[in-house]
């Protein structure tokens, strides 16, 4: 006997909507869900309106007909969204694949400013660096797979629980056991990981950001073990207009609102504050 008892599951948000103020879009990454944002939507909310939906085909999110996943069409989704709450444009902060469906909305001219935590996307087609991304999303669908067929152990498995918070983040330990049972039973039900995987290798990637006029903020991270910032981040820091922010942030992993919300949510607001008053966080 473990001498634990099994944490409650979590279940699925179609989205988080909570706070008042400027209109604060967060965009999860793939296989995982607005669970992963709640902290840092929780801080953020004292000042912002915010809004974490669950991407389509994404745990809690709508699924495409056909199947027709990537980053314009979740993008698409994410603007009617929009529509609906009646923002026309909005601050976004994304991190992995939300940052690429952030740079995606901001060509479309809905972002005030975009903070793009570890952006996936950055990658020239056809480029090694393309294929090890396709390469590395690849191997979660036999992953995924398997830990399907061993039914609600995943989310209780402490080996399971330690190995994806190990590929997430630097500090394992800052993560709750709940937010890691949310990540488990994400990665579980996302039925755009086959499509999204084969995105990936057809391209395009994202598109030149040299004249991109919205102000970015990226946030790259010292220990991402997913998409490593020396070769995932190169076009993002060569590309982006000189006026862009540009973070290594330490000691953190792919998804550092895991493990350091307080400092994911001051990151963001700072973004939206310094330009909103028309000054550069430095």
């Amino acid at each position: 006997m473990s001498g634990t008892s099994a944490t409650p599951a979590p279940e699925p948000v179609t989205a988080l909507h909570l706070g008042s103020g400027e209109p604060l879009l967060l965009l999860h990454d793939i296989l995982l869900s607005p669970h992963c944002w709640e902290r840092t939507a929780t801080l953020l909310a004292a000042r912002c309106e915010v809004f974490a939906p669950a991407l389509g085909g994404h745990w809690g999110g709508p699924e495409f007909p056909g199947g027709r996943y990537s980053a314009a069409t979740l993008a698409d989704r994410v603007e009617a969204q929009l529509d609906d709450l009646g923002w026309r444009t909005c601050h976004i902060a994304g991190n992995a694949l939300g940052g690429w469906v952030g740079f995606e909305l901001a060509r479309r001219g809905r972002a005030r400013t975009l903070t793009a935590i570890a952006p996936a996307g950055g990658w020239k087609t056809p480029s090694a660096t393309q294929l090890r991304a396709a390469a590395g999303i690849a191997s979660m669908i036999p992953a995924t797979e398997v830990l399907r067929k061993l039914g609600s152990s995943p989310v209780d498995n402490r080996f399971v629980r330690w190995g994806t918070a190990h590929l997430l983040t630097k500090n394992t330990g800052a993560v709750s056991r709940t937010d890691m049972s949310a990540v488990i039973l994400a990665a579980l039900h996302c039925s755009a990981l086959p499509a999204l995987t084969a995105a990936a290798l057809r391209g395009p990637s994202l598109t030149n950001m040299s004249d991109l006029a919205t102000p970015v903020r990226v946030i790259l991270a010292d220990s991402d073990r997913v998409l490593p910032a020396t070769a995932h981040g190169r076009r993002f820091l060569r590309e982006l207009p000189e006026s862009a922010d540009r973070i290594m942030l330490n000691r953190a992993g792919h998804v550092p609102m895991l493990e350091d919300p307080e400092r994911i949510a001051t990151l963001v607001a700072e973004h939206i504050y310094a330009s909103r008053d028309h000054l550069r966080a430095v």
